[in-house]
């Protein structure tokens, strides 16, 4: 069989062409700008899918805010979409991949000799390339991590699709492509480090109970919070100690974490707050003033109140 292959014309060539040499002028532009206020970028990465330029990671940010806010507004007349099987597959996908990332970064740490307290970028040869691969991965999985919105306004929870998580999956993105361009391993590896761990135990809970057989079984969505708060902290004093004794790691980026860190703080303290600390209080009255717990919902809609209570809770990340 012979493939017909329809040729662009002489004006819709030249009209590409011009398109692809606007855009690269562009790029040339924005990354000298960039540049002069970053600093040289680390070499190791130039060439890789993503990184050298900076639109398209801004285009994928943009793309998803503006899914964020059409989203719903589409799903307002339409039936929910069930995504059960679909569910189950991608945390599973991505507790795998995060189980991968954390043990690599974990084993390539320990093997390389990384020092605890600070770790500099060009100190530590094989490891820091191990590492810099490592979280190249770590950045393109923020990019897949859209998708726990979009399954929220598929199913049309909208209730989840909060402040906190849009902010969070939005500015991790594109925290990390500035990280893997200027400073893609040393000090970098340890907040990556846990938190693919909290992603190991987060997705692996949102796989599960995507399976209502299995859904009554899972104890442990509290304590997924109480662990992302916990690496929070950790990798805020981590911080502190590389600009209490330095290494060469620069102090700019040092700054940036620390103020990053105490802003997710105080947001996931809140949620905590809002998830757990309220609802305790309302069901102690509820309680108090009609005898039982059960009263709080009535068994009206068949499920008990711990089953709508889980229904209902809202997803930090």
């Amino acid at each position: 069989m012979r493939l017909h292959v329809c040729a662009l014309g002489p004006g819709q060539a030249r009209l590409r062409i011009l398109q692809r040499l606007e855009m690269e002028a562009f790029n040339h532009k924005l990354n000298t700008y960039i540049d002069s206020w970053m600093g040289p970028r680390d070499e190791r990465v130039q060439g890789w899918l993503l990184l050298d330029n900076y639109p398209p990671t801004f285009a994928l940010t943009l793309m998803y805010l503006l899914i964020v806010w059409l989203g719903p507004k589409y799903m307002r007349h339409r039936q929910p979409v069930s995504c059960q099987g679909l569910l189950v597959l991608y945390n599973l996908a991505l507790t795998l991949l995060s189980f991968y990332m954390f043990y690599e970064m974990v084993s390539a740490v320990w093997q390389g000799g990384y020092n605890f307290y600070c770790q500099d970028t060009h100190s530590a040869g094989e490891t820091d390339t191990k590492i810099i691969n490592v979280l190249w991965w770590y950045y393109f999985s923020k990019v897949i991590e859209f998708m726990d919105t979009f399954f929220f306004i598929l199913r049309k929870n909208n209730h989840q699709i909060t402040f906190l998580h849009i902010y969070h999956h939005a500015s991790m993105l594109n925290i990390w492509w500035f990280v893997m361009n200027w400073v893609p391993c040393g000090h970098s590896y340890f907040g990556a480090s846990l938190n693919s761990f909290i992603h190991v135990l987060m997705y692996s809970y949102y796989g599960l109970s995507a399976v209502p057989a299995i859904r009554p079984y899972l104890w442990w969505k509290r304590y997924i919070t109480q662990g992302q708060l916990i690496q929070f902290f950790l990798t805020m004093s981590q911080t502190i100690c590389a600009v209490i004794w330095p290494c060469g790691f620069p102090r700019g980026w040092l700054f940036f974490q620390i103020f990053y860190m105490a802003s997710l703080i105080a947001l996931f303290s809140n949620f905590y707050i809002q998830t757990y600390k309220k609802h305790r209080v309302s069901q102690k009255k509820a309680y108090h003033q009609n005898g039982s717990v059960d009263s709080l919902n009535g068994h009206a809609n068949g499920v008990t109140p711990t089953e709508t209570i889980t229904h209902r809770k809202v997803r930090a990340d």
